[in-house]
């Protein structure tokens, strides 16, 4: 039986899958007994370097979770401000006005371009050199500053090229029934390219999560990071297990987002009717009747 995009496999390139599917689980277990053999040499899976997590509540309302805390703090606004931001900045790429266009392409390909570690600790120098910040603030500043600048860049990618793969029919259906290209870009692209975005852009809200161990390791921010070295010290140098305990914490706070947003862009695509936004007579004339101030915004193709 053949797919639409493969040919079923025969005999012999069954046998192969299986041959090359037992060897790989033979090597991973190898890989894992390996490590097990490690670190029950060096103690580390002792367990009195893993009963703190379990039966001293201080390990969590002292190091975890607080610096959970801080953590979610300089992600969540982070996002709120690279969100419309990238957005902002990936429309105006759109636009048909090269004094739009050029200066937007240059400060997205710009910090596009800048690891978010040098972001970060140019911040912190700035905001030490200029501002009146306090030291104990200073770092949840450069942390916010440096996730902001970079991951607002790649946003702005991200939405530009969802809105360039739509068909350009859709503006050309949107131009002949009366809407301007402002009015394109809310009613009509913009709508049916957010779902096409979601995946790619909750990636990236992953990466802005997990970039905030940066300031911990580097700039004294109090996070889920920072928190392994007093923690470890405190409870005997369960350094492997501090740093498991707070990796399955990311792994959690990361895999919760992406479920969220799997379920939203399920939502999302069963509540649409059509491909398209479909818009009638009155309508059109509601949105021009109330929009006669002139076009903004761009669509694909359009002008700000």
């Amino acid at each position: 039986m053949t797919s639409v995009l493969y040919d079923a496999p025969g005999p012999r390139a069954k046998r192969r899958n299986v041959i090359l599917s037992v060897a790989f689980i033979a090597v991973l277990a190898a890989a894992l007994w390996w490590v097990y053999l490690k670190l029950d040499e060096k103690n580390q899976l002792d367990w009195v370097k893993w009963e703190p997590f379990f039966t001293d509540s201080r390990v969590w309302t002292t190091y975890i979770l607080p610096g959970l805390e801080n953590t979610l703090i300089a992600a969540a606004l982070a996002m709120v401000i690279a969100l419309p931001l990238g957005a902002f900045f990936g429309i105006a790429r759109l636009s048909d006005h090269w004094g739009v266009r050029w200066p937007s392409g240059a400060v997205v390909e710009f910090f596009r371009a800048i690891p978010v570690l040098i972001l970060m600790l140019f911040a912190n120098a700035v905001y030490a050199e200029f501002t009146d910040i306090s030291s104990e603030d200073r770092p949840l500043y450069a942390v916010i500053t440096g996730l902001v600048l970079y991951n607002a860049s790649v946003l702005a990618e991200i939405v530009r090229a969802g809105i360039l793969a739509l068909p350009k029919g859709q503006s050309e259906a949107a131009m002949a029934i009366g809407l301007r290209k402002g009015q394109t870009m809310r009613y009509v692209l913009l709508p049916q390219s957010v779902t096409a975005m979601l995946p790619a852009i909750v990636s990236q809200l992953v990466v802005i999560v997990k970039d905030t161990a940066l300031g911990g390791a580097l700039l004294n921010f109090s996070d889920l990071m920072a928190a392994v070295r007093p923690m470890s010290a405190f409870y005997g140098a369960n350094t492997i297990a501090s740093f498991t305990v707070v990796a399955l914490i990311f792994i959690l706070v990361n895999f919760a987002l992406t479920s969220f947003a799997s379920w939203l862009e399920g939502r999302l695509r069963r509540s649409k009717k059509s491909t398209g936004a479909v818009l009638g007579a009155e309508k059109v004339d509601d949105i021009n009747a109330a929009e006669v101030g002139g076009s903004y915004g761009t669509g694909a193709g359009g002008a700000l």
